[in-house]
């Protein structure tokens, strides 16, 4: 198995998977510019949508998107179903819908915060605000939970620590404003496939309540 991936960015929900189920697995760094692998392979040839994460599995196969990869290695190897419950619960598609709002919602409600080509004071007064909104539900969503699922680590729970991890990146400190979100982030981040994850990828540092916190 190899998983192609670009530091910080999305693929890292794949990394943290892959070490939480104990797969082994590969790494390949991409340039998301010049869309090129750290080896100086052409990454538009091994998947066309030219973004990550890209899952190579064994067979050669290629799966993209971060759902799909999700399920896949949670259907595969998850034989406990503890991430993902079976087809046959109820529960699993009130996972899958968290996932989703995660996806659609949080994640690209971020992405015009990171647009180079949009104004500041587009990005503070539109998008910003939207995104926050988004936010306060999640917030919501864990005042009597450890986990979005309950007391037990789901996929969601990766997922939305990533994006709490771009939320540190772009608005440093802020996350405190959200007092289940920052629980909730602190707690991810106790766990041993997050500390790998981030030290493999050199996000050895990362800022809470101000001060540096080594992982």
């Amino acid at each position: 198995m190899k998983l192609y991936y670009s530091p910080g960015s999305c693929s890292l929900v794949i990394r943290i998977l892959i070490h939480e189920l104990n797969i082994d697995s590969e790494f390949v760094k991409v340039n998301l510019t010049t869309k090129k692998t750290e080896e100086g392979n052409d990454f538009l040839q091994i998947s066309s949508k030219g973004y990550v994460p890209a899952l190579e599995i064994d067979d050669g196969i290629i799966i993209s998107e971060n759902i799909a990869i999700q399920q896949y290695l949670t259907d595969i190897y998850d034989k406990k179903h503890t991430l993902l419950p079976g087809v046959s619960e109820i529960n699993r598609f009130q996972v899958l819908e968290l996932l989703v709002f995660i996806s659609t919602e949080l994640h690209k409600g971020f992405s015009p915060l990171f647009n180079q080509h949009l104004s500041q004071e587009l990005k503070d007064n539109i998008y910003k605000p939207v995104l926050f909104k988004k936010l306060d539900l999640m917030d919501e969503i864990l005042a009597d939970k450890i986990y979005l699922n309950g007391t037990k680590l789901a996929l969601p729970d990766i997922y939305l620590f990533v994006v709490l991890t771009w939320l540190q990146t772009k608005f440093s400190g802020e996350i405190k404003k959200w007092n289940n979100l920052f629980r909730f982030y602190k707690q991810i981040l106790k766990l041993e496939s997050v500390k790998k994850s981030l030290h493999e990828e050199n996000l050895n540092f990362l800022l809470i309540d101000d001060n540096v916190v080594e992982v």
